[in-house]
């Protein structure tokens, strides 16, 4: 099939989790087979096609598995093919990824204009094309692609292996599926996260600390000047917890407590 063409008319597209396809073309190593389904499965992708790869026992290769890394499901579930037309048959956008720009190449994408390209666009089945190792993509597959994605590296030294580059493109993607669904990373759970102060709260601790600035000396109550407007501003650019609060009170009464009234 034709990796342009598609039938959608009654097709309800998953989230680019679904929808994302990595091929690899003829890989040399079985640790970078293994090493691209741990980049994978890191980001939340898992269909792995590898065209007419030089090392056939890929699945049971030490080498993979351990590169891997508890990404077997992964590995063990690659299918292997033996042309580029059979690794894109079901998608309607190819996009290869190289280096090395060409004369006459599809347009050239980042990474992040690709991910949010596929992750907008509900209705697409995207692959995204690694070459080998060694040699790269060849001109007709580039050729066959909608686009080119060049990762911007140092110009001077912009050589990354087959499965940091596949991380990348992973990363990308997964944080494009997460925007189009609405999500954000999930930090529930990380770190203490108390209750939020009220503004009431708020209130009453700016007062008792006023009230320990002028007993040390700190705050002239007759000339105030800007402060405590400077403190409060200080305090609100992180936001307080009551917690938080509480223990700045707690400062505030045993300086009250310790010092004479003056």
């Amino acid at each position: 099939m034709n990796p342009t063409q598609t039938d959608t008319s009654s097709f309800r597209a998953p989230p680019l989790f679904g929808r994302l396809r990595f091929v690899l073309v003829e890989t040399s190593r079985a640790g970078n087979i293994g090493s691209v389904a741990r980049a994978m499965k890191t980001m939340g992708f898992t269909d792995l096609v590898l065209v007419t790869p030089k090392c056939a026992d890929f699945v049971s290769d030490p080498q993979a598995v351990a590169f891997a890394s508890g990404a077997g499901d992964v590995l063990n579930n690659a299918r292997v093919v033996s042309d580029i037309g059979a690794a894109l048959d079901g998608c309607n956008f190819a996009a290869a990824v190289s280096a090395r720009l060409r004369e006459f190449s599809p347009p050239v994408w980042t990474p992040r204009a690709f991910a949010e390209h596929a992750g907008t666009a509900p209705e697409l089945r995207a692959a995204i094309v690694f070459g080998n190792e060694r040699v790269g993509l060849p001109n007709e597959i580039v050729e066959r692609c909608n686009v080119l994605i060049n990762i911007p590296a140092n110009p001077d030294y912009s050589s990354l292996n087959l499965s940091q580059a596949a991380q990348v493109l992973a990363y990308e993607a997964r944080m494009a599926a997460m925007a189009s669904m609405g999500g954000v990373p999930d930090t529930r759970g990380v770190g203490f996260q108390g209750d939020t102060a009220s503004v009431t709260q708020i209130d009453g601790m700016y007062t008792h600390l006023e009230q320990a600035l002028v007993a040390i000396g700190f705050l002239n109550a007759d000339n105030p000047k800007k402060l405590m407007p400077r403190i409060k501003r200080m305090f609100a650019r992180g936001g307080l917890e009551l917690e938080e609060v509480n223990i700045l009170r707690g400062i505030a009464r045993a300086i009250l407590k310790d010092t004479p009234p003056r």
